[in-house]
């Protein structure tokens, strides 16, 4: 790590449309194997669910859904050791992590799946520190370019997508958030049925941050690629109106039956 970070910051700094680095094979593939290994399937845990007209996804931030070497990984990558090397890289000093992976630990997507571009959330919930960094490890073995998924990287203006990384295996994704780093993969998933996009993402924090990056404390940012973008499918809207007609019980069955995928 420390003769990566004496050449990665120049890469990292300068890069377009907002600084990032993308890093291949940067962990041993032997223990990102024993991570993908754990990694469970669409039906195997309780997932946070999100699907609606911005994104359509899983995500588990609980360490009782990680495998014991996927929990000791993250741990690692919340580390003291780690923390200076991603500062190293970026230029940001004293980094603070998030021992309970807030927004972040495992994302999966299914087919047809995706995330609206966005600009992150800029202030932690629960300790009110400045959002800094991100970090995803990608862990899709055989992923092929027709199947999508791309990180896409939109510059400020919403008016060119600027770059695109491919969510390979063993690929580590790091880039700044603020409130202008407009970033996400929009377009729905074409990968085959039963497969998935699966990810780990770690997020970094500080106490304080430049005045320019930020315009006040928000949620996640959506912007839309063109006006029509951000539309309720019929099966989202038929949720939206059972959610205010019928009683929370019958909804959360529906919710389990439509929106939960099968495991493969």
């Amino acid at each position: 790590m420390k003769q990566l970070a004496a050449s990665a910051y120049d890469t990292y700094a300068h890069a377009v449309p907002f600084p990032h680095i993308v890093l291949d094979d940067f962990f041993d593939p032997e223990l990102v194997e024993l991570v993908l290994s754990e990694f469970p399937q669409p039906g195997a845990i309780r997932w946070q669910q999100f699907d609606n007209e911005h994104e359509i996804k899983l995500a588990s931030a609980a360490e009782s859904s990680f495998g014991p070497v996927t929990r000791l990984f993250l741990y690692h990558l919340n580390s003291i050791t780690f923390l200076e090397f991603l500062s190293a890289v970026t230029g940001i000093p004293h980094l603070i992590s998030d021992p309970g992976f807030d927004g972040g630990g495992l994302h999966q997507i299914v087919r047809g799946g995706k995330l609206g571009v966005h600009a992150d959330f800029n202030r932690h919930g629960t300790y009110g520190l400045d959002r800094r960094l991100n970090l995803l490890l990608y862990l899709n073995k055989d992923w092929r370019e027709e199947y999508g998924g791309h990180l896409q990287l939109w510059n400020r203006d919403m008016s060119r997508c600027e770059a695109r990384v491919l969510p390979v295996f063993n690929r580590v994704m790091i880039f700044g958030t603020t409130d202008f780093t407009y970033h996400g993969h929009p377009d729905p998933l074409q990968c085959p049925e039963g497969m998935t996009r699966k990810s780990l993402a770690l997020y970094y924090f500080s106490n304080g941050r430049p005045a320019e990056e930020v315009s006040g404390s928000h949620s996640t940012i959506f912007r839309a690629r063109h006006e029509s973008e951000f539309k309720l499918t019929a099966a989202q809207r038929l949720r939206a109106i059972a959610r205010d007609l019928l009683p929370p019980i019958i909804v959360r069955r529906l919710q389990k039956r439509i929106r939960t995928p099968r495991a493969p």
